[in-house]
């Protein structure tokens, strides 16, 4: 493959993953701008929150990516009926897993706002927003597991679709529930709960029984009857799951754990701060969506090169996704810089938090182009299965670099020192990151996976292409 056909496969799988990643981040904007119309309390009340629901997202979102990925796998080593039973054993542990992290989530509920430091007068909305949104994490869970083998095995198509038709739900119910039956906070989870539900259930039927590869009536011995013992996770499975997904897991849960800290470092600056660093939060996660989207490409196009044992490829399309993840969120940047306060006043009326939010997002537009380097080259390992080294990278500067920053900063500048601290750590987190990509260790193949049986090995740019491009 020459580089412009590696570049317009890497470009068509990121586009309509790109919009799948802008509209999971618009459900949380929806909910915080529809919120800020009500009042300062309501946006500082979900904010408050807001990172420890990242937390549990981000724990559901590595464990999908354990079996995601070796759908990748089995796809780039054409082995379908391999990747169908993934998905099944997948199925069902996720569901296990996630009713522990919903009953997790419902018992913490109503300590986590004392816990955080926030004012009394928010802390009623912030409990019943985060166990809404908690007992929902089961049908997250399935979501992303069905979506994200959708993905690896190259169908982008469904996934993004319903993804934007969830966003448009969301805006639905949220109207109904917020503004019709003036439930306030709790509206706002219950329309979210609701648009995942339907989405979710539209996923499954996708991905089981439409999809070409994918489908469960491909395996011709299951038709007419419903065999149960398919979905019990074997050993294999749930070892190679844990291998890729338990560093991604800890990852996430120890990140999530420093911005819970920041945000308790945040919330005695007042409900104007915490509501200025929530909108610019939701409003800064549009511009670096992009980068999650090319992300997803990059494990896509890495795990099936992967499958298919091509070395080549797998470092080849790594480089050409950071290249035009860092391209496109340097652009974001600048828009970010230019449209800060008009972007504000999208979300909020209250010109206090309109002023701060905008000169925050200023700061941080400048690091948006070394972010992308980390995310994107983080996809890129996740589809190669080593997750262990990027995910100690990126708990060593979050927690070593931006929390260290941020406790220096924040009683003498207050909101702004905060930011200014996440700037630099994740322009030190990029560098390190492209320094990690230049070497061999994270693209050599393994003898589990070179060992894997291939039908026609002569044919590996094929399995990569035929599937992304049919699909697409």
């Amino acid at each position: 493959m020459s580089w412009q056909e590696k570049l317009r496969l890497t470009v068509l799988l990121s586009l309509p993953a790109m919009v799948a990643q802008i509209s999971s981040v618009a459900m949380q904007i929806i909910d915080a701008a529809m919120l800020g119309h009500l009042g300062t309390k309501e946006s500082a009340a979900v904010g408050l929150v807001s990172t420890t629901i990242w937390l549990f997202g981000g724990l559901c979102s590595a464990f999908a990516a354990g079996f995601s990925v070796q759908v990748a796998h089995y796809v780039g080593a054409e082995d379908l009926r391999g990747a169908r039973n993934i998905i099944r054993q997948g199925l069902f542990s996720g569901l296990v897993f996630s009713l522990l992290l919903a009953l997790i989530g419902l018992f913490i509920a109503p300590h986590l706002p004392v816990w955080l430091g926030a004012d009394k007068e928010i802390h009623a909305g912030a409990s019943e927003y985060f166990s809404i949104v908690a007992a929902a994490l089961p049908v997250l869970e399935i979501n992303m597991l069905a979506a994200g083998s959708l993905r690896c095995s190259g169908n982008i198509k469904i996934p993004s679709f319903l993804n934007a038709l969830m966003c448009v739900l969301d805006v639905i119910f949220n109207y109904l529930f917020i503004f019709v039956f003036h439930m306030g906070t709790a509206g706002a989870a219950y329309g979210t709960f609701l648009a995942y539900a339907i989405t979710m259930s539209l996923m499954i039927y996708f991905m089981t029984a439409k999809d070409q590869q994918l489908r469960f009536s491909l395996d011709t011995e299951l038709m007419g009857k419903w065999n149960f013992t398919r979905y019990i996770p074997n050993k294999n499975t749930m070892k190679r799951a844990f291998t890729i997904g338990s560093p991604i897991s800890l990852e996430r849960g120890v990140m999530c754990g420093a911005q819970i800290a920041i945000t308790g470092i945040i919330a005695p600056l007042g409900s104007v701060a915490i509501a200025a660093n929530t909108f610019g939060i939701n409003i800064e996660s549009v511009c670096y969506m992009p980068g999650y989207g090319i992300s997803e490409a990059a494990t896509t196009l890495v795990g099936q090169s992967l499958g298919a044992k091509r070395k080549d490829l797998m470092r080849s399309f790594a480089w050409i996704s950071v290249c035009l993840g860092m391209a496109i969120m340097a652009l974001m940047g600048i828009l970010m810089a230019v449209f800060a306060p008009e972007m504000m006043q999208m979300v909020t009326t209250d010109n206090g938090v309109v002023e701060l939010g905008a000169e925050v997002l200023r700061i941080e537009a400048w690091a948006e182009p070394m972010f992308a380097a980390s995310i994107v080259a983080y996809g890129a390992f996740v589809g190669s299965g080593k997750t262990l080294v990027p995910s100690l990278m990126n708990l060593g500067s979050i927690w070593i670099v931006r929390l260290t920053l941020a406790l220096l900063l924040a009683p003498s500048m207050g909101l702004q020192g905060v930011w200014i601290a996440m700037c630099i750590e994740l322009c030190w987190r990029g560098a390190a990151f492209l320094f990690r990509l230049r070497g061999r260790s994270w693209s050599d193949i393994s003898m589990e996976e070179a060992k894997r049986p291939t039908t026609q090995k002569e044919k590996e740019d094929l399995i990569i292409t035929d599937t992304i491009y049919e699909n697409y």
